[in-house]
Parts: C-alpha cells; structure tokens; sequence
C-alpha cells in the first residue's frame, strides 16, 4: 500500500502531547532579560506626557521606554496588500508616541531581570493623556461630522467589482430578496499565547517567535527596523496553533528586536491570555448589505453586495486583503447573470483586524448560503432544491463564474446527494413537521450550507494582479544521507497541521523509502532558507507539491547515476519500491544505495556532483477549490432561547487525500470554530472603546462538551491545479458550519415570525428574535 492515502498517525504527537516541546516561553538564554509592556486603557487619546523615572528606580529594572525614546529607530508596522488606488495607510508605530487608538495599545516598555519585577514595575509609569472621543460603529464613522481616527477621515480604501447588467438583472425581477447581516469580531484564541525571545552576538540577532510566517517576518523586520536581512534569524519552534492571528509582523517582535539591540542582551516576553486578548488582531468584523435578484422559479439572476469592513485602527499585513478574499466568493457554487461587489474598509478605535481562519471565505458564504435559504422560504421551496436549480453541474467543470474565477472541478451532486443519506434528511424534515404541528415548545431546524471556497493562496500572477506585496510559490528541498535516510527541508511552517507526518508520506512514495526514514526539517530561516509559510489552506496544495517535487528530482540524479553504475541507458531503468531495475533483468540497486555511493563519489558519471540532494520551487497555475455540504438539526426551546446541536453531517471534497486522518482532525477543529462564531464567540466594545471580553470568562469559547459527535465522509474530485491532485482542507469546516448552524436556527423559527437571529445565537439573542416576531 502506498503511504499516501494512509491513516498515519502524526510523528509529531508523542512529543507535543507529553509537552516535550520547544514553546518559545520553554525557552531560556544566558543572562536573560524579560519585558512588560504597559497598554492603554483608553480607546483615543493625546499622549500629553510619560514618566518612567520611578519605575527606572526599582529593584531588578535594568531599563525603561516610552515611544519618545525610540520614536527614531521603531519604524511603522507594514501593510502589504493596498488594495485600491486611494487607500490610506496610516504611520503605525509599535509604541505609540503621541497618540493611542484603541485600548491595548503599547505606551511604555519595562526591562527586568525576571518577568515579574517587569510586570510590577509596569504600576510605576505615569501617562497623561488627553480623551478624545472614540470612534465605534461601522456607519457613523463614515458620517461627516464623526470624530477621526486617522487626520485623513475614517475610510480606509474603497473598492467596487462588478460583472454582468445589474439593473437588467433587477428590473421587473419577479424576487427580490434584500438582508443584512452582521459578522462579528472574533478573538483567536490558540492554545499557545505569543511569545518572543531575541539574542545577538553583537551585529546578528536570532529570533523565537509564535509565528506562522518565519520567513516573512524577517523580511519584513529587516524593512522596518533597519536590521540587515542576513544578520537576522528567525526560528519558529513548536508553535500551538494559529488560526491567522500569527500571521503577522508584532508592534512586540519589532520592540523585543529593537531592545535587543539597545542592551546588547537576550530579551523575552510572554503574553498572559488576557493580554492576548486585547492586544492579538481580531477577525471578522463586516457589516453586510445584500440583494438577490431571481426568477418566480428560484433561479438566480443577480447579487448585490454592499460591505462595511472594520479594520480597526490600524491597517495590519494583510487587513485590507481579507474582505478582498471574499469579494470573488459571495457567489458561492452558484451560477448568475450579474454580480457587484463593493466594500468599503472603515477606521475605528478598535483593535485592527486581520486573517483569522478563512479570511473573507466564511464571511462571503455566510451571506451567499443564508439568503439562499431566504430566497427558498419566500418561494417555499426546499432549501436543498433551490441550491439544485442554482449550482454548477458536475459535467460543467471547469467553469469561469461570474466574479471571474475557474473553478478547475467539482461535484456538488455527489457530496450532497452522500450528505443527506448520511443525516436522514426525510426523516427529520417529517419530525419537524410533527413537532410544528403539535406546537411543541422544542422545535427542531434544519440546516443546510453547500459550499465552496478559494484557497491554497499561492498563484503569485493573481497575487499581483490583486497587489498583493509578495508571490505565492512555496519551496522544498529534499537531502538524501549517505546511509540512505531522508531529510525534506521544508519552507512551510507548520502550528499544529501535521506538516512532518504529509510530507514524511509523500516523500516516502516518491522515493520508495519506508515513513520512518523520511524526516522534515521547518520553520528556522537559516537551515529553510526559502519560504512563504502558513495560511490560507496553502500547505498542501503548494508546499507540499514542492516536496514531491524536489523528491521526483532527486530520483532522476538516482537514476542517472544508477544507469552509470549498472551499466545501461537511464531510459532501461524501471523505478520501483525504492530501487532501480535494469529492464529484462535481475540487475538492480536501491535509491538508498545509491545514496551512499554518491556520498562516497568513488565512481560518478563524467560532470556529476557527489550528492542526490535537490530542491524545488513550486508556484500553481490556479487556486484550489474544495467544496461540499454540511448538515445540521438542532433544538430551539421556544421559552428559554436554548439552542442545542443534535446532529451534524458534513461531506466535504478536499481533492486527493494525504493522510485521511489529518483531514478528519481539520475537518473537526473547523467545524468547532465555525460554532463557535454561530453560538458563543463575540469581542463585545462599550460605547467608550473599551473590550468586554478580554478574559475568558467574558469571551465563551465552545468546549466538547457544547458539540455533539460530528459525522463525516468525503467525495473525491482531484484538483487539476497541481499534480498531488489535493485541495485546501483547513478552512473548510469553519467556512461550511457558521451558516449551516444560524440556518438551522432560523428553519426552527421561521414559523413564528423570525427571519434570522444575529450571531452569536445566544439564548437570549434567540429570545428577544422570538419576541419581536410574536410583535
């Protein structure tokens, strides 16, 4: 059996889950410093003045910084995807100098001997500041008189998208279908906090950080600071989740960098949850207006999307680029006559947003999915049928849709078609029926998400094409040793995604060596010197493409050399469970022999390097477009607002599969986070900027013991875009689960007057929906 396809159990486990790991707070320098950064507790406000002389004066502080004393030297946090012409990218220092625009924002800085006298030294430091007022919701910031955040207004970019006649698509359209929904911000909370250490031995630094992009962190903070890009190592060690919110470049690994330099000592710091919480970038955060033109027999004629999207404060590494994401996707699977898209970013006083899993993916089919199940209640149709009428066949594939996408392949039938035999979606819809009829006061939903989404963000062309500050190629090199074992160097960075164990299989099949020969090497710029990292369901689909790659180069240096060896044209040569076979005969020697005598060089052909070892880069033609069908039931008891999941089914096509046991685990985790936003997660601000939710006992994370056991299977269409034939697979669960659970929401009581319920659907949101639709 080859190793691709194979349930592995992760290599990676034994250790992480015994804790024998190297979370960069696990990790200790010689004389060591420590750093505590002190935060705003104003949402906006003038900086009138910072005294750190009592908190110079205590006991183990070695120093003290306000944003005056390295205003010169911080630089301003980066943006790299401008998005539109008239975009306005404020200065974003890392300590804030003369102003704070939202409640967490750095002041001041304290280094100490340990982190606790940092810590308590932070109460010593005086701020003056002068209120100004704040500035919260998404469409009074645009009015002219609201205060600013930025001189420059409020509006941070405008962009518009349209394709087809809209108003041809509108005019004397028998349905129009017009809604709007609100995505919350969301905090990511990864199970490991940030964390970074930097140490230098005079004119090179090394950095540890919690980050998912290693390598372009340290391009990006040789821009910033000033630092030679070839003095600067950046090692992302063990790294406890992601999600997105360590896709970027920290105001505290600019500053850990900088103090480094100033003291000429290792310095570190560790971020508590609730520090975490304030000062991590948030996700989501769209107010959007959608329209739906149809046909009196459901089929779609037009879209309509009017987006606000709150970047918060600041822009960020990618905070314009994520509603972008979602801009071709709205459409979802369907297929339409005239689509627009316009978005608008907007500044407030709030902590900026950024990637958070998905990025602009699940944001899109939210709206798309539930003013789909919308548009079958006003033409009473089955929701599963009005999708029917709309989505692109299987035989259609690939098909360029109407926000200008190619959808390389597909089958919606197929996956749907598994989803509903799975989930017994008659039998529920004839409970539910019997529950309405007896008007019980537990009512059962139905509900129903059929997605797609673009992912594996990699085709650098598009990428320029959509101004985005870097390509999407991802590299791989692959060592063979001379006693025949396997080293896959490689330039993603994995955070729990179970990088070592894909990669392990793919080469072990490419080169014919057993699993446990093969080990991967990530996530330290200096030993992977390439590399654009982790996001967006890129791994695979690109990463792990470079792998192969470079193992199917590495195999042709056997070759040539084997041919040599074994006296015979390359072209004689049979390759086969690891070894190279003289065609008609029984002359044959292994890969991992081969390995050895390029090692030893005693006899290699005229012209040949004494080594098999090889590297690839790979850049894909087109994005990746997973689909599938998730269903869920769930019990709304009308009296209390309670919402209980009762089963969930999702189908998901993910192309060919590495290690299906992987896919389950990402398939489970996204599903999870998706409920979350649908139920139980929210960044709540008051009036005057202030975060509500800063601890976990204010943000509700859902625990297993809040979701039932999900079922899932796949159906199988191989991506065309690279030759593994994979497809993104992280994302997918969040993208699918949040509109398929608020739709079940709704289906349950659409009979009393409710026509959606905003997220999170907690009790008491439910309640007050019931309400109003009894009024």
């Amino acid at each position: 059996m080859t190793e691709v396809g194979k349930a592995r159990r992760r290599k990676e486990d034994a250790r992480l889950l015994t804790g024998r790991t190297r979370w960069t707070d696990n990790l200790q320098q010689p004389g060591m410093l420590h750093v505590a950064f002190l935060r705003s507790p104003m949402a906006h406000a003038r900086i009138t003045g910072v005294d750190v002389s009592a908190a110079r004066e205590l006991p183990g502080v070695v120093a003290v910084f306000a944003g005056q004393d390295v205003a010169g030297e911080q630089g301003s946090l980066p943006c790299a995807w401008p998005v539109s012409d008239d975009i306005v990218i404020p200065e974003h220092p890392p300590m804030a100098v003369t102003e704070v625009r939202y409640t967490g924002e750095i002041v001041a800085c304290v280094v100490a001997t340990d982190r606790f006298k940092a810590a308590d030294a932070l109460e010593a430091i005086e701020v003056d500041y002068e209120p100004l007022p704040p500035v919260i919701d998404l469409e009074t910031a645009l009015s002219p008189d609201s205060p600013k955040v930025h001189e420059t207004g409020n509006q941070a970019f405008s962009v518009k998208i349209t394709s087809g006649d809209l108003d041809a698509a509108f005019r004397d359209a028998p349905v129009v279908i017009d809604r709007t929904y609100v995505q919350q911000r969301l905090i990511g909370a990864a199970m490991e906090p940030r964390a970074v250490l930097v140490s230098t031995d005079g004119d090179t630094f090394t950095m540890w950080t919690s980050t998912q992009i290693p390598h372009v962190l340290r391009v990006m903070l040789a821009m910033v600071t000033g630092v030679p890009e070839h003095r600067l190592r950046v090692i992302a060690p063990d790294v406890g989740g992601g999600f997105g919110t360590k896709l970027q470049v920290t105001a505290e690994e600019v500053l850990c960098l900088l103090l480094c330099r100033k003291l000429g000592k290792p310095v570190k710091w560790a971020e508590s949850r609730t520090e975490g919480n304030l000062a991590v970038h948030q996700g989501r955060g769209q107010l959007q207006h959608i329209r739906l033109a149809a046909d009196a027999d459901g089929r779609i004629r037009g879209l309509q999307v009017d987006l606000l999207a709150d970047v918060g404060a600041y822009l960020m590494l990618v905070t314009p680029g994520v509603p972008m994401l979602g801009a071709t996707m709205f459409n979802g699977i369907y297929k339409m006559d005239a689509y627009e898209f316009a978005c608008k970013g907007v500044f407030t006083t709030k902590m900026p947003t950024d990637a958070y899993r998905g990025a602009g993916r699940p944001e899109a089919t939210f709206a798309i999915e539930r003013i789909m199940d919308e548009l079958a209640a006003e033409l009473r149709l089955d929701p599963i049928e009005v999708r029917r009428r709309n989505w692109i066949k299987h035989e259609e594939f690939p098909y360029t849709t109407i926000a200008g996408l190619t959808y390389d392949s597909g089958n919606y039938e197929a996956a749907t078609d598994k989803a509903l035999q799975l989930f017994g979606y008659d039998k529920l819809r004839a409970e539910q029926a019997d529950r309405r009829d007896r008007g019980d006061p537990v009512q059962l939903g139905i509900g129903v998400s059929t997605f797609t989404e673009m992912c594996g963000l990699a085709p650098s062309r598009m990428l320029g094409e959509a101004n985005y500050g870097a390509g999407g190629w991802e590299h791989a090199s692959v060592r063979m040793l001379p006693t025949g074992k396997v080293e896959v160097v490689t330039g993603t960075s994995p955070h729990g995604q179970g990088h070592v164990t894909s990669w392990s299989q793919i080469a072990a099949d490419a080169l014919g060596v057993p699993f446990e020969d093969v080990t991967v090497v990530h996530g330290d710029t200096a030993i992977s010197h390439k590399g654009m990292d982790t996001y967006g369901s890129r791994s695979l689909v690109v990463g792990g493409v470079a792998v192969l790659q470079a193992c199917e180069k590495v195999r042709e240096k056997a070759r040539k050399l084997a041919a040599h060896l074994l006296e015979c044209s390359p072209d004689d040569l049979d390759f086969a469970g690891g070894a190279f076979k003289v065609k008609g005969t029984d002359s044959q020697t292994t890969i991992q022999e081969l390995a050895l005598a390029a090692f030893a060089a005693h006899n290699l052909p005229e012209g040949a390097e004494a080594r098999l070892d090889s590297d690839a880069t790979f850049d894909p033609v087109n994005y990746s477009f997973p689909h599938g069908t998730h269903l869920t039931a769930v019990e709304v008891d009308r009296e209390t607002g309670h919402v209980k999941i009762r089963s969930y089914v999702a189908v998901d096509d993910v192309g060919k599969v590495v290690n299906p046991l992987i896919v389950e685990g990402q398939v489970h985790g996204g599903i999870a986070q998706g409920i979350g936003q649908a139920l139980y997660e929210e960044a709540v601000y008051d009036a005057e900027g202030n975060l509500l939710t800063a601890t976990l006992a204010d943000y509700l994370l859902p625990s297993a013991a809040d979701l039932p056991d999900f079922v899932t299977d796949r159906t199988e269409t191989p991506a065309t875009s690279n030759p593994l034939g994979a497809k993104g697979v992280g994302e997918a669960g969040t993208i699918a689960s949040t509109p398929a659970v608020v739709n079940a929401i709704v289906d349950a009581l659409r009979p009393h007057g409710v026509r959606d319920v905003q997220m999170p659907c907690t009790p008491e949101r439910v309640w007050r929906a019931l309400e109003g639709g009894r009024a």
